[in-house]
């Protein structure tokens, strides 16, 4: 009965020692997944640590970028005010030129004028020698004709060519005076050309800048675009390396939790080892009991 009933005890061991067996070898396969997916997660985590190091360089390389970048608009935008400060001196020549034109303009339409009544003022005396020549060709006829008037003509004669004299003086004068107004009108024409020429010369550097600054402000605008860019694609870069890192943590987070679900069955696997050792005793111990 001793035998039977240890008989049945090994039995009932036995049984129990297949399903703690069975339960060890699912516990093992269950850890060994449970380590395959470890293993699986830390060559993840080793590619994303890799993939965050090469984004961080990178991020590195876009920032030294938009500093270069930011340095440059800064400087364009300096050139920028340099070349809207020199346009407004521009301009301001410019206005002060054409006053002068105009200016010059005002004098020779008055120096026209004034040689316009000049000119009507020599056709006047031209008139009035015409006259004086006629009356004089008069007198000289009256001469031959009345001999006895001689002495009493002469006086008169004497006279009319002083005045002819001081006409002729006075049409002398005003031929002069024609030929300096002349004069100071061309030198007035020869100015004004030079100014006209200085203006278009004004003209053409105004031009010449406006498309430099229209040029600089294209670049800049193009210089804002490509920043604009660069600064959506950081912070995508930004956020990309933030989801990296919560799922680095989340990771983490896992690895410890696998880590103490390792433990404890460590823990399990060591106690089920002390109960299988402690059967085995029992075991031998009932067997040297029979023998």
């Amino acid at each position: 009965s001793i035998i039977r009933r240890q008989r049945q005890e090994l039995k009932l061991l036995i049984a129990e020692l297949k399903d703690r067996d069975k339960e060890l070898n699912d516990m093992v396969a269950v850890h060994e997944r449970h380590i395959q997916a470890w293993e699986d997660d830390r060559q993840r985590i080793l590619t994303l640590a890799e993939r965050c190091s090469l984004l961080t360089s990178e991020l590195n390389e876009r920032n030294a970028i938009i500093k270069s970048l930011t340095k440059k608009l800064k400087l364009l935008e300096s050139q920028h005010n340099d070349s809207k400060i020199t346009l407004e001196n521009t301009q301001q020549k410019f206005k002060e030129l054409t006053q002068k034109v105009s200016d010059s303009s005002v004098h020779c339409q008055a120096l026209e004028e004034k040689n316009q009544s000049l000119h009507c003022s020599i056709l006047e005396l031209s008139a009035k020698t015409g006259q004086l020549q006629a009356r004089e060709q008069e007198l000289l006829t009256m001469l031959q004709l009345k001999d006895k008037a001689l002495i009493e003509t002469t006086d008169q004669i004497t006279e009319v060519t002083s005045k002819f004299k001081t006409l002729e003086g006075a049409l002398r004068a005003a031929k002069l005076e024609e030929f300096s107004r002349n004069r100071e009108q061309q030198d007035l024409k020869l100015t004004l050309n030079d100014v006209v020429f200085q203006v278009n010369k004004m003209k053409d550097v105004l031009s010449e800048k406006m498309k430099e600054s229209n040029k600089h402000q294209e670049e800049i605008s193009h210089l804002k675009q490509e920043n604009g860019c660069l600064r959506s694609e950081l912070i995508l870069a930004v956020e990309e390396a933030q989801r990296k890192d919560q799922l680095y943590q989340f990771a983490k987070s896992k690895q410890v939790r696998i880590e103490k679900e390792l433990s404890s069955l460590r823990q399990v696997c060591v106690k089920q080892q002390r109960d299988l050792h402690f059967l085995h005793v029992n075991l031998d111990s009932s067997q040297d009991s029979r023998q």
